[in-house]
């Protein structure tokens, strides 16, 4: 499903990531792990093709992303939802419109697309939230909109940069359990996450990140 060969990523004269290898197979939930300035955010950004790699390949299902026609991007990203560190939610907007903008932006009919929202917000116990506004809502509500949004689409992968970095340790069990569900229905889901109770005793697959380099894998 994915699979990074020899993959760096340089900014001026820091290096991001250094000769990066690894693939994930499709079904996979997979944590990346590091503290903070290792390149997980910069790894996820490269597979949503929102950065380049400077060397190295990079594939994800049928896509070589060296190759990719920059008109073929969007139809790549139909297929990947990212969550955001920060959420990134449109606070002029309620719930029900920030999960149904990628949905309309596509063109879905507006019966399709209240169908699909209101499934989303109810996968993640949100249905009663939807004629609210971001500010409203706590955080770990606030996450799972972004959840909702990643999802309101079916991708076939998920990208969550630190999802429990801004709630508490029950809302963060809560999510980490919500991604499980995702996944049990066939989502390839890759977490970056320097929070170790996410992963330990999860059984999953954990790359380990240090510096820019893949220092090491093991099993949550």
């Amino acid at each position: 499903m994915i699979q990074l060969s020899n993959v760096s990523k340089h900014y001026d004269n820091l290096t991001a990531l250094r000769d990066i290898n690894f693939s994930v197979e499709k079904g996979e939930m997979l944590f990346i792990t590091g503290p903070s300035g290792s390149g997980k955010t910069t790894l996820l950004k490269l597979i949503y093709l929102a950065e380049r790699p400077d060397e190295g390949t990079i594939n994800v299902g049928d896509w070589e992303l060296n190759t990719i026609k920059e008109s073929n991007i969007p139809l790549l990203r139909r297929n990947i939802g990212f969550i955001f560190q920060d959420f990134r939610l449109l606070n002029n907007k309620n719930v029900f419109e920030n999960v149904a903008l990628a949905l309309r932006i596509r063109g879905v009919d507006e019966k399709g697309l209240k169908v699909r929202v209101f499934d989303a917000l109810k996968e993640v116990n949100l249905r009663h939230k939807s004629d609210s506004y971001p500010l409203a809502l706590s955080g770990g509500e606030q996450q799972r909109v972004v959840i909702a949004r990643a999802t309101v689409s079916d991708p076939t992968i998920i990208l969550a940069d630190e999802p429990t970095g801004n709630v508490d340790p029950d809302t963060a069990a809560g999510i980490i359990r919500m991604f499980k569900d995702i996944n049990a229905k066939g989502t390839t889901i890759l977490i970056a996450t320097h929070n170790r109770d996410l992963f330990m005793g999860s059984g999953r697959r954990v790359l380990k990140l240090d510096m820019g380099n893949l220092v090491g894998e093991a099993a949550g």
